[in-house]
C-alpha cells in the first residue's frame, strides 16, 4: 500500500514554499534542506508530509569546476523546462511510482537504481511481465551534461522529455498507454496537489509527466567524489592530486593519455577537454565487434557509416555500475580495461582514436601492464560519489 498524505497540509506547505522570498531571513537552501534532518524549527515544511515536500533541486551546491562557462555550455536543459523544486519533487514521486506500469509492479527506478548510479546491476532489465529489455539500462547520472541532448544508447529520442515517456509505453518494459497512465494518476489522491505546485494547475496530462520526470533526472548531478575534491585542490586534471596515492595519480595520468579524448567530451575543434564532464561527445564505435551485431546509432540514421556506434553515459560512478557496454557483456571494470588494452576489434567504423596504427589490422592497442591496469582501475574508483548514491532527495519517497 502506498502512503496517503494530508492533502490540505500538503497544499498549504507547497504554497508556502512557492511564495518564500530569499530575503526573509531564511535562505532557499535553509528552507528546502532543513527538514532532511528535522533540525530547523523555523522550517515552514511540516515534517509529517516529508518526503513530499521539496529538497533543493533548483540550486544545487556545485564545486567551481561545475560552474564554468564550458560546463554550462554542455547543459541540455531546454528553455521551456528549467528545473524547479516543485517540478523535480513531482518527478521524483513519478520516478518511483509503480502505478505507471500496467500491472503496477515496475517503476522507472526498477531499472534505474540509486545505489548503482541509477543503472541496473543486471545485463538486461526485467519488464512488467518478466520479459527483458533489448539493451542494458544506462546509468542516468549527469544526464543534463550530455550536450547533444539525445537519449538511449542509439540516440533515438531527440530529448530527455521525449525519452521518459517511451519506456512507459514499451510493451516489454511498462506496457502502458498514455491515456491509461493519466487516468491512473488522477485516481491517486497525492498527485493533484503535486501537479498544482509544479505547474500551477492540478490537471494531469502526459506532457506534464514528461516535464517533471525530465526535471528530476536532470537534477541527478554527481559532483562530490574524491576526484572532485582533488581537482578543487589543484585546479587541473594533469597535476598530481594531494588526496590521491601514487597508484591513483598514475591511473589518472593514464586516463588522460588513453581515455580522455573520448571520455572528456573532447571530440571537437582543438581537442578541448573538460576536467568536470566525463561524457563522450557523440556516439562512437569502440570496436566491441569486428562485424556489426547491433546497428545502434546506424539503425536510427539509416547510414551504414554509423553502424555499431553507441552513446556512452557518464564515467562518474562508473565503478558501481557493472556490467558494462550496451549489452552488458563485461561483468567487471577490469574486464573493460582489458578490452581497451588489448581486445579492440577492427570494425570498419572504428573510432579514430582507437585505430590508425598498430599491428592488429590498424587497431591501436595500448597494451597496458598489469600495474597500469590496476592504477587505471584505482583512478576510476575515485570517481565514486558515495553521498550521491545515498542522497535522500533522490531516494524512494514511498519508503521514507
Amino acid at each position: 500500500m502506498k502512503k496517503r498524505i494530508n492533502l490540505p497540509v500538503l497544499v498549504l506547505s507547497l504554497l508556502v514554499l512557492s511564495s518564500c522570498q530569499k530575503d526573509d531571513g531564511l535562505t532557499q537552501e535553509d528552507t528546502l534542506g532543513a527538514t532532511a534532518n528535522g533540525s530547523d524549527p523555523t522550517d515552514p515544511i511540516p515534517q509529517e508530509i516529508w518526503p513530499y515536500s521539496s529538497y533543493n533541486y533548483e540550486f544545487p551546491d556545485l564545486p567551481a569546476h561545475f560552474q564554468t562557462a564550458q560546463v554550462r555550455g554542455f547543459d541540455n536543459t531546454p528553455a521551456n523546462n528549467p528545473i524547479t523544486n516543485e517540478g523535480a519533487t513531482l518527478g521524483r514521486v513519478l520516478f518511483y511510482e509503480k502505478a505507471m506500469s500496467q500491472n503496477q509492479t515496475i517503476s522507472c527506478a526498477s531499472c534505474h537504481q540509486q545505489e548503482v548510479a541509477f543503472g541496473d546491476p543486471a545485463p538486461l532489465s526485467d519488464g512488467f511481465t518478466g520479459g527483458q529489455t533489448g539493451r542494458h539500462s544506462m546509468g542516468l547520472v549527469n544526464s543534463t551534461y550530455y550536450e547533444r541532448g539525445r537519449f538511449f544508447w542509439d540516440e533515438r529520442a531527440a530529448t530527455l522529455e521525449e525519452q521518459v515517456l517511451l519506456p512507459i509505453q514499451d510493451p516489454v518494459e511498462m506496457g502502458m498507454d498514455l491515456e491509461t497512465l493519466v487516468e491512473r494518476l488522477e485516481g491517486l489522491d497525492y498527485y493533484p496537489p503535486l501537479f498544482e505546485a509544479a505547474f500551477g494547475s492540478s490537471e494531469i496530462n502526459s506532457e506534464k509527466v514528461s516535464l517533471a520526470l525530465a526535471q528530476f533526472i536532470r537534477s541527478m548531478v554527481s559532483s562530490k567524489s574524491r576526484y572532485d575534491e582533488g581537482l578543487a585542490m589543484v585546479g587541473r586534471i594533469q597535476a598530481n592530486f594531494p588526496n590521491f596515492n601514487a597508484m591513483e595519480n598514475l591511473g589518472k595520468n593514464l586516463f588522460v593519455q588513453h581515455c580522455g579524448t573520448c571520455h572528456q567530451s573532447a571530440l571537437g575543434p582543438g581537442d578541448v577537454r573538460s576536467d568536470a564532464i566525463f561524457h563522450m561527445a557523440v556516439p562512437l564505435n569502440n570496436g566491441l565487434d569486428a562485424v556489426t551485431t547491433d546497428r545502434g546509432f546506424g539503425a536510427v540514421t539509416g547510414n551504414p557509416a554509423d553502424d555499431g556506434k553507441f552513446k556512452s553515459g557518464s564515467m562518474r560512478n562508473i565503478a558501481v555500475q557493472p556490467p558494462y557496454m550496451h549489452d552488458g557483456r563485461f561483468p567487471t571494470l577490469r574486464a573493460v580495461i582489458d578490452f581497451y588494452s588489448e581486445g579492440v576489434q577492427n570494425h570498419p567504423n572504428l573510432s579514430p582514436p582507437l585505430g590508425g596504427g598498430g599491428p592488429n589490422g590498424g587497431v591501436r592497442q595500448i597494451n597496458l601492464t598489469n600495474q597500469e591496469k590496476e592504477a587505471l582501475e584505482a583512478f576510476l574508483n575515485t570517481m565514486t560519489d558515495n553521498e550521491f548514491l545515498s542522497d535522500p532527495k533522490f531516494s524512494d519517497p514511498f519508503k521514507q
